[in-house]
């Protein structure tokens, strides 16, 4: 087979790109569509501040046909770079047909544009912030992705190894069960905890009020305890203007938890939203012409399945004071109320044994997924 790699210069090309994966993954009843939107406005510099300080390309992968077989993105993030003091170019977005020849050509062209801007390394799969996808699954495969994750078919695996790459970071991500009543030891521990360091949960009810009440501290709060984590890349100002307007309006506040101390500060976040897996597969993950109202009703539903959350992060100086077990004593009445049978947590790192056994050790759970970030020299 001949293979052709194009550069995405065009917008007909950047649709090709973005839909490539809905296409290829079309008859997999795992796979939840991208939010087209979403993936549009990730390669908008208009619309997306990562891009103040990344730069990135794009390529497609033809057949001598003209099929498109394959995709893949290059980003360096130098803010990223700079924090972890590494020339490394990052990729994502990497998907392709079941041929060696398919994956070697789209990663040895981004190898190429990595080096040429004196990058040392290569890495993914991850994106331009933690706020993007990331991580090749390994395990779980039988189980629906959420909007939030990746999914990948498991030859995957075989492809990066043969191209050279080596484990960097695992995630796993686990189904935590919703008990049909807060367990009592949760009370009592959570009454001693906000009573020992003067903490209180402060429920507001719309994206406005959050705003008036906090501003946008809480992505500091996430900035703190985020830090030290993999790949982590300080939000600049845009960034957190960009995702506060972009996300918060679309959330249930009911299902968002605000830890606050004696001073008025937030020192504990957590939220999510109801899984809508169903609805992007049924709209192919367009936002037009129905999509959308689609997408709003399953985030504001009074009865929800499966629940995803998103983000739980607790400020530095607050970590190690059981502020974790908070969020569970403040989230499982409404997951009882609103009929939740389990959620699902967002990717952990397996050496963050922490907050991994703040779910294990409160709440039934099952580890259902991993995935792994990859890295090789250039």
């Amino acid at each position: 087979m001949t293979i052709t790699i194009e550069e995405v210069k065009t917008k007909k090309q950047g649709k090709i790109f973005v839909r490539f994966a809905n296409k290829m993954y079309k008859e997999c009843k795992y796979y939840t569509p991208c939010l087209e939107y979403d993936d549009f406005n990730t390669f908008s510099f208009k619309n997306n501040p990562a891009l103040d300080h990344s730069e990135f390309v794009r390529y497609l992968a033809y057949d001598e046909k003209g099929n498109v077989i394959g995709r893949i993105c290059g980003i360096i993030n130098r803010i990223a770079n700079e924090k972890w003091g590494r020339k490394t170019c990052r990729f994502g977005w990497f998907d392709f047909i079941d041929d060696y020849a398919v994956s070697e050509a789209l990663i040895n062209k981004v190898a190429e544009w990595g080096k040429s801007k004196g990058m040392e390394y290569l890495n993914g799969p991850v994106g331009f912030t933690d706020f993007d996808h990331e991580g090749l699954l390994l395990e779980g495969y039988e189980y629906v992705a959420p909007m939030a994750s990746l999914y990948n078919f498991p030859y995957y695996v075989q492809h990066y190894e043969r191209l050279g790459f080596r484990k960097e970071a695992d995630w796993i991500e686990l189904q935590a069960f919703v008990p049909k009543e807060v367990p009592e030891r949760f009370v009592r521990l959570s009454k001693m905890i906000m009573e020992k360091y003067h903490l209180r949960i402060d429920k507001v009810s719309s994206a406005k009020e959050l705003q008036k009440k906090y501003g946008m501290t809480y992505f500091d709060v996430l900035d703190s305890a985020y830090q030290k984590l993999y790949n982590f890349q300080p939000l600049t100002k845009r960034q957190k203007e960009y995702y506060s307007q972009m996300y918060f309006p679309l959330l249930n506040f009911d299902f968002v938890s605000i830890i606050v101390n004696e001073k008025d500060e937030i020192v504990g976040v957590g939220l999510g939203m109801p899984d809508i897996s169903k609805e992007l597969k049924e709209e192919n993950g367009k936002m037009f012409p129905f999509g959308w109202l689609k997408y709003y009703r399953a985030m504001k539903s009074k009865h929800i399945d499966v629940f995803n959350l998103l983000l739980i992060g607790v400020r530095e100086d607050y970590q190690d004071k059981g502020v974790n077990a908070l969020f569970f004593y403040d989230l499982i009445p409404y997951f009882i109320k609103y009929g939740v049978r389990y959620a699902e947590t967002t990717s952990m790192l397996e050496t963050n044994i922490k907050v991994i056994k703040s779910f294990t050790s409160n709440v039934e759970t099952k580890q259902h997924k991993r995935r792994r970030a990859f890295i090789r020299e250039i």
